[in-house]
């Protein structure tokens, strides 16, 4: 058949700018005869060569038999021909891409000259002009120059797949520009000293903070190294709830600039989003530092994993290791189950029961090591009996080790997120906040902080038996999350319950709580994955961290209620500023006016799969029941149309 339609001059050009396809392919090139020597890292780039290759492949099959039927003739020149045609499209949108992006030029112009030379090679190969007919049976003889076309094949492969890695560079440029302009617009932020020049501030950084959420959304999506996947979903989720931190706890610093627990809060917060970016640009570029170059904390699972294939490679070759490296490789795992045997929350039961299976799985590679020796002694080819009876035990030995120890790390997160649904601390907090109780902050802060222990013990556990590296990955960011939002939410208490009657800090150690609870459910999620691992159900890792959105929008609806939300809680934060500035505060149009923000903004999480409404019948309850509207339009003059009802006829038109 013909080749597939090359991308268009448009549809290259979104690629180019992070907009391409994600779907899933095996790697063209690299299970190929023509590989083109480029590490392809994205899907998008893979799935726009696999037509290319399944053509060239038809071509190079037809080799095999030079004569052939003229119908056949036709079929092969037809495919030479389009193959022609659609690199040709392909070259003049690379030529496009170069001519927008001068420091591209010189590459791009090389490898769009190489691809266009070689499909026309292969046109010309393909030529039934070309051919001639065959004396005996009149039939054709084509492609004497095999190794002509294979040249030519190889080289538009490589030709084309640098013209697609290059425009990738262009992606990655506009996620560092994107970036960039974060940072300046975070350095102005921190610098502000009014409310009004923050206010101006943060509606240009919710902006800047949309468009890079979506270009590095569309990056980790493209992403084939599922470990790189996994590190930027963390990333991106730090930024997605730092920005709403940062909001409220600036905030609280410019009503309260005097007070040292809010300016530790608002520092926290912006050094984190800092770490985040840099983490993201790390991943993109592939820098030294970046995480994924580090090597991740050896964990028990992989441990086993590669003692169990050393003892099994014995069966093919005695003398690939020496006994003594296997009975050091044992030791070095059973010394990793000290961080459950060591800590104070394991159970004098689960303890015992790990320190004898370790002691069992040290008996069984002795009697290996024993078996294996003595092999070696008489020069046996292969392994023993004994030898065999022993590999057995020795993997069932460690196998059993990992059941109970995937049982111990998932049991102890089970309860304690039984214990955290009841969010006691949390409540007592905000309690004690609010009532300027400085002692019981200080009371309910260290119960906070043993529970933010647990928890952090507990991510490091699941860690070791989580089975995959991806979510290895996300342990690791759950347990840096409750590290760091534990103290964040002792100093917004703090500054709380200095001045009760502040509705800017209220709010603020709610935000905190907030991503606490999300976290919660975050980990719920974690623990699932990990079972389902465990269990051989083991599906696609949830990369983003995050439940199934109530409601599915487009790319624009998304980046118009993701600025809408972001514009609806400054403003909702506006109001209560200058409301505690005010000496009436049952003003009946202000009182009004922060139900309705507030409805509004409860509509816009709904949307995210967040919030108070969790089905889209609470949504419609909400905006039919609300009353915020109506007082509002009886409040003022001239009459405006309520958000409400506004609201509900896009989303009903929307679905």
């Amino acid at each position: 058949g013909a080749a597939a339609p090359p991308p268009t001059h448009s549809g290259f050009k979104e690629r180019a700018q992070g907009k391409g396809s994600a779907g899933m392919a095996s790697s063209p090139c690299g299970n190929s005869n023509f590989d083109s020597g480029l590490e392809i890292k994205t899907r998008s780039v893979e799935q726009t060569l696999i037509p290319l290759v399944s053509q060239i492949t038809t071509l190079i099959n037809h080799k095999d038999k030079p004569k052939k039927s003229e119908r056949t003739l036709v079929a092969i020149h037809r495919v030479g021909q389009a193959v022609s045609v659609a690199v040709g499209r392909f070259v003049a949108v690379g030529e496009a891409i170069a001519a927008e992006n001068q420091e591209l030029k010189d590459e791009m112009g090389q490898a769009c000259f190489e691809a266009r030379r070689a499909g026309d090679a292969i046109a010309q190969l393909t030529d039934v002009g070309s051919a001639s007919p065959s004396q005996s049976d009149g039939r054709v003889t084509v492609f004497s120059d095999r190794t002509g076309m294979v040249k030519a094949a190889r080289l538009l492969l490589s030709s084309v797949t640098k013209v697609l890695v290059l425009a990738d560079r262009i992606v990655i440029k506009q996620i560092i520009t994107s970036r960039n302009k974060v940072l300046v617009t975070l350095d102005h932020l921190e610098r502000v000293s009014t409310f009004q020049e923050f206010v101006q501030i943060f509606s240009q950084f919710g902006n800047e903070m949309v468009e890079f959420a979506h270009l590095t959304g569309d990056r980790q999506n493209d992403l084939k190294d599922e470990k790189k996947k996994a590190r930027m979903a963390a990333a991106r989720a730090v930024l997605e709830k730092c920005t709403m931190m940062l909001l409220t706890a600036s905030k609280t610093c410019l009503r309260h600039p005097d007070c040292e627990s809010a300016r530790i809060n608002k520092d926290a917060v912006f050094h984190r989003m800092r770490c985040a970016l840099e983490q993201v640009i790390e991943i993109v570029t592939e820098a030294r530092s970046c995480g994924e170059n580090k090597i991740l904390p050896a964990s028990i699972y992989n441990g086993i994993k590669d003692f169990k294939s050393g003892v099994e490679s014995l069966r093919d070759n005695l003398y690939s290791s020496s006994p003594q490296s296997m009975g050091g490789q044992l030791e070095a795992l059973v010394e990793r189950t000290e961080d459950f045997t060591d800590s104070a929350y394991t159970s004098h039961e689960q303890r015992q029961a790990i320190l004898s299976l370790c002691q069992l799985a040290r008996q069984d590679t002795q009697q290996l090591v024993h078996a294996w020796i003595e092999a070696q002694s008489v020069h046996a080819k292969e392994a023993t009996e004994d030898m065999e009876v022993s590999i057995l035990k020795t993997c069932q030995g460690v196998n059993d080790l990992r059941r109970e120890l995937h049982k111990v790390a998932v049991s102890r997160a089970s309860d304690l997120l039984k214990v955290h649904g009841e969010q006691l601390p949390l409540r007592a907090l905000k309690a004690a906040g609010a009532e300027g109780n400085l002692e019981a902050v200080a009371e309910y802060s260290r119960t906070l902080t043993e529970q933010k222990e647990q928890l952090v013990e507990t991510c490091r556990l699941l860690c070791h038996v989580s089975g995959t590296e991806p979510l290895e990955i996300t342990c690791i960011h759950a347990e840096e999350t409750f590290h760091v939002i534990g103290p964040q939410i002792i100093s917004a208490a703090q500054t709380l319950a200095l001045h009760p009657s502040s509705k800017i800090a209220k709010e603020n150690l709610e935000v905190f709580c907030e991503a606490w609870e999300s976290q919660l459910c975050d980990m719920a999620l974690l623990l699932r994955e990990i079972n389902d691992v465990f269990e051989g159900r083991r599906g696609k890792h949830s990369a983003n961290l995050k439940t199934a959105k109530a409601v599915k929008l487009d790319a624009e609806e998304q980046t118009s209620m993701a600025k809408l939300g972001l514009e609806l809680r400054l403003l909702s934060s506006d109001v209560d500023t200058e409301v505690e500035k005010w000496e009436e505060q049952e003003h009946e149009i202000v009182r009004q006016s922060q139900s309705l923000a507030s409805m509004a903004y409860n509509m816009y999480l709904f949307t995210r799969g967040e919030g108070l409404l969790k089905t889209t019948l609470d949504l419609f309850h909400q905006a039919e029941v609300s009353t915020s509207g109506s007082a509002c339009y009886r409040s003022f003059s001239p009459p405006f149309v309520p958000f409400s009802s506004f609201f509900l006829k896009n989303k009903v038109a929307n679905r």
